[in-house]
């Protein structure tokens, strides 16, 4: 009909319009009329008319990519489905925008040097950035390069509560929390252990805020209490420490995210304990492995996939609308009950 390659011109001649509407109808420029745009966009399908990115970024100095910054190596994010779900609802957002994601991932000190210069060569248009540790130096790199950033989880350097830029989403961690230890004390569960996520990160700090609002707590009491990592086998030694301890050992344990719990539930299937007769144990994601425990396992359910979609949403309204005032976003998080508690 026109070739392999049809262009700019031919769409024109199609749809009986300018060439330099057909041009503002493909870079998604505002001023066209609304029967103009569509007949345009009709012809751009009927011919197959695929736009030139190099000569489109010149018109409106977009790349049409993001970088979606992890602040986890690679072991980590592909082990823990936290992350594909994140990453699906970034990815649905963005391709329904035709915009890619670009991924990168923090193997080593040496890697935020790397994402700096990427981030400040003009390669994408904006980034997203979650799983940040507290002292991350992401935030400080993310503004030097001078892009338009959102990050997922509520922000704990120095100086972000007095930068009213700054967007980011995440669940209400500590209210979450709040009602997983309720649902503990009103089963009458009295020795309540809490493992802990990494501390260097808000989300949990928030749950174990959330763990001591809820027994009326300021400080955790340390025979209740051990550290642990966000992964299974974190758990499992977390639970392990739990029982070793010489206090009581405790009848309910909160675990910080789902990962950990399962950990604890393998720690207390090899002590030949019940789960909840012995042992009632609450998780944190409700990601779908939750539901495949033995016993099934009552966690707090975030919206994961739907955080995402949200942060790439605002990423792409900060980018299209630069003047306009955004806000963070919290979500709520909702207790699911099952066999485990």
């Amino acid at each position: 009909m026109h070739g392999p390659h049809p262009t700019l011109e031919a769409v024109a001649a199609h749809a009986g319009v300018s060439r330099a509407t057909v041009s503002r109808v493909v870079n998604g420029t505002p001023g066209v009329r609304p029967e103009l745009r569509e007949r345009v966009k009709l012809s751009v399908a009927a011919l197959g008319y695929v736009p030139n990115s190099a000569a489109r970024s010149l018109v409106t100095r977009r790349t049409g990519a993001v970088a979606v910054v992890i602040a986890e190596p690679e072991t980590r994010v592909f082990a823990d489905p936290f992350f594909a779900q994140q990453l699906r609802g970034i990815g649905r957002e963005l391709a329904g925008h035709d915009t890619q994601l670009l991924l990168m991932l923090l193997e080593q000190r040496a890697d935020y040097d790397r994402i700096g210069r990427y981030l400040s060569g003009g390669h994408v248009d904006g980034t997203l950035m979650f799983s940040l540790h507290i002292d991350d130096p992401l935030p400080a790199i993310a503004a030097a390069s001078g892009l338009p950033t959102v990050f997922g989880g509520r922000p704990g350097w120095a100086g972000a509560e007095n930068d009213a830029q700054l967007l980011y989403v995440d669940t209400d961690n500590r209210d979450g929390a709040r009602q997983a230890v309720h649902h503990l004390v009103a089963r009458g569960r009295e020795r309540i252990a809490v493992i802990s996520g990494p501390l260097d990160q808000t989300s949990a700090v928030d749950r174990l805020d959330g763990y001591l609002d809820a027994l009326g707590l300021t400080e955790p009491d340390p025979a209740l209490l051990a550290r642990g990592d966000f992964t299974v086998e974190g758990g499992a030694r977390a639970m392990e420490a739990l029982l070793d301890g010489p206090s009581p050992a405790p009848d309910a344990v909160f675990a910080g995210n789902d990962l950990m719990a399962t950990g604890v539930l393998r720690t207390l299937r090899a002590r030949g304990l019940r789960v909840p007769d012995d042992v009632a144990v609450v998780g944190y994601d409700d990601l779908e492995p939750a539901a495949w425990s033995e016993p099934a396992l009552t966690t707090v359910r975030q919206d994961v996939a739907g955080m995402g979609e949200i942060m790439a949403r605002l990423l792409l309204r900060r980018l299209d609308r630069p003047e306009e005032r955004l806000e963070p976003v919290i979500t709520p998080a909702e207790l699911v009950v099952r066999g485990s508690a």
